[in-house]
């Protein structure tokens, strides 16, 4: 049975080509939907309820973020994979916290979204390989984190400050900047952004983690 996919770009071109792709060399791809807008694709996606929503990370209404964000809310149970001119780490951490399976570069080869599609429909997580400097090198061994380490990392990626973080775990501000530092350099990572990045590579931070709330 055909993967049922969804479709949502506000750019005709970028839109154009990938349906195009998906309805002449993709036969085992359904193509049930496609939007302009994020107002579109929310209606769509309501309506449809297809098994894999591409969604462009930047587009009027709602951006594919946002529309993540919803599915996920809502428990809808499609899959969205982000469709990108950019590969910044903010965009990609952005995307999978708010529940997003993959992540494309839309200056890869069209090929690359089926590889993602195949990757996503069988449980796992895709991200682009133009994107591969954002979360390290493949095949590096990294030191595990602490348990004390992972709570510090974890509580900076929801906002808290050093002393804010003390004050959760009954520890100092010093003692916080000094795991966080130790979680940097066994990560290999410059910031947060990257640290979560890495963590969540290496198995040792879940993307459910990230979505909770209150204490670790």
């Amino acid at each position: 049975m055909a993967v049922s996919v969804l479709l949502a770009d506000d750019h005709p071109l970028t839109r154009s080509g990938i349906a195009a792709f998906l309805r002449e060399q993709a036969p085992e791809l359904e193509l049930v939907g496609e939007a302009e807008d994020g107002v579109e694709a929310w209606r769509l996606l309501v309506a449809t309820r297809p098994q894999i929503a591409l969604l462009d990370i930047r587009m009027p209404g709602e951006d594919g973020i946002a529309l993540a964000r919803k599915l996920r809310a809502e428990g809808v149970p499609t899959r969205a994979i982000m469709l990108t001119a950019y590969n910044a780490q903010g965009y990609v951490l952005a995307a999978l916290a708010a529940g997003a399976k993959g992540f494309v570069v839309k200056s890869s080869a069209v090929r690359e979204l089926q590889r993602a599609i195949d990757v996503v429909m069988s449980g796992g997580m895709y991200l682009d390989s133009q994107i591969s400097h954002v979360v390290g090198a493949e095949n590096v061994l990294v030191e595990p984190l602490t348990e004390r380490e992972r709570e510090v990392l974890l509580l900076a990626s929801r906002g808290l400050s050093m002393k804010e973080t003390g004050a959760v775990l009954h520890i100092a501000e010093r003692t916080v900047q000094a795991h966080l530092g130790s979680a940097y350099g066994k990560l290999g990572a410059k910031n947060k952004t990257e640290a979560l990045l890495l963590a969540i590579k290496h198995g040792m931070l879940l993307l459910d983690e990230l979505l909770e709330d209150g204490e670790p």
